[in-house]
């Protein structure tokens, strides 16, 4: 089969691979149709390169059961699906308690185990799950990154009526405004460095939008909010500047929940830091999108909500690219030479 690996950094080949098989009693094959090129994805390229050179990529992705293990009896063939992305070990002392996210050999796809940017893929029939028939594959290779945002959104007592914040207008960051809403925001305001991004942010509901490179953005933050913040910031740039600024953003008593991995290190004015103590903020971290029962009610939420039509992916769909194509975009994306939110990939014939 044709797919993707990654070797090192920058390196990323279109290559012929080996087509995985049913290797235990419990997996199931799927045939790849659609697969989302995510954030990660693109650090991984330009920063990381692979844990496992040659490895093949991807993480977030739908499509159609192929072959099962006798011993599966949830899906079949010709089930449309998605997968969970993650393998917690079950063994260790948080996923007793059912701290997946937290599971101290924490495998996932792309990174550790063959991922979805293929022409096929194996997972254990626990980590699939099915979509209804009125799902798209497009709409469907978004579950991951929804899942993301509701486990993030579970880790903080989110009131009806209450103002949040999103820094960050990513794939992520535009998921959260509109999930925000979901949850009972009375007010979402979204603060990115892209304008276009920051279209898409009021097209799906933020209340005001601001670019961080407008000189007074947060003092007209501040006078939108009578100098009193918002109960929530979701901060899901992971850029220096977006975390030590999101402190800024909050109530006296509010929350940060971090979702942007930094790739670096990340310092804080002193005045930034201070608000934490002087103000009682809580900062949380937030990882992955799983939790009890496996692989969590994160996924059949999204599912839920993704399929109504209720969470809106279309506007963040830039481009649409064939499988063989992303080496040769992958440097662009790197270097942000053109404008885009999330780049899906068409394998299958029923993309």
């Amino acid at each position: 089969m044709k797919a993707l690996n990654l070797y090192s950094r920058q390196d990323v080949r279109y290559e012929e691979t080996i087509q995985p098989d049913i290797e235990n009693d419990d997996d199931v094959l799927i045939k790849v149709q659609v697969a989302g090129i995510c954030g990660s994805d693109i650090s991984r390229f330009g920063k990381l390169g692979s844990y496992n050179p040659g490895l093949t990529w991807g993480h977030e992705f739908s499509g159609e059961v192929v072959k099962t293990g006798p011993a599966v009896k949830e899906v079949k063939n010709g089930d449309r699906v998605t997968a969970c992305n993650c393998f917690p070990c079950f063994q260790c002392k948080y996923c007793q308690q059912g701290r997946y996210s937290q599971c101290i050999d924490l495998n996932v796809l792309g990174g550790h185990k063959n991922g979805a940017f293929a022409e096929y893929i194996v997972v254990p029939s626990r980590n699939v799950l099915l979509l209804p028939a009125t799902m798209d594959f497009a709409t469907a290779s978004f579950i991951e990154p929804s899942s993301v945002v509701v486990h993030a959104l579970r880790q903080v007592d989110m009131k009806v009526g209450c103002r949040v914040a999103v820094v960050g207008c990513g794939t992520i960051g535009l998921l959260a405004v509109q999930w925000a809403q979901v949850c009972g925001a009375g007010e979402v305001f979204a603060f990115d460095t892209d304008r276009k991004k920051l279209d898409i942010a009021k097209e799906t509901g933020a209340r005001d939008v601001f670019s961080v490179e407008d000189e007074g953005y947060l003092s007209r933050f501040h006078e939108l909010t009578e100098s009193s913040g918002v109960d929530i910031v979701i901060e899901s740039s992971g850029h220096p500047a977006g975390i030590a600024s999101a402190m800024l953003l909050a109530a006296k008593g509010g929350a940060v929940v971090l979702l942007g991995i930094p790739y670096g290190d990340v310092a804080f004015p002193r005045l930034n830091f201070e608000k934490i103590i002087r103000n009682e903020i809580k900062v949380l971290g937030s990882w992955n999108s799983i939790s009890a029962p496996f692989p969590g009610p994160e996924w059949d939420t999204s599912i839920k909500y993704l399929s109504a039509g209720v969470i809106d992916v279309q506007p963040l769909i830039t481009k649409r690219v064939a499988l063989k194509d992303v080496p040769a975009i992958f440097p662009g994306l790197y270097q942000r030479e053109t404008f885009f939110v999330k780049v899906l990939i068409e394998i299958g014939d029923s993309a």
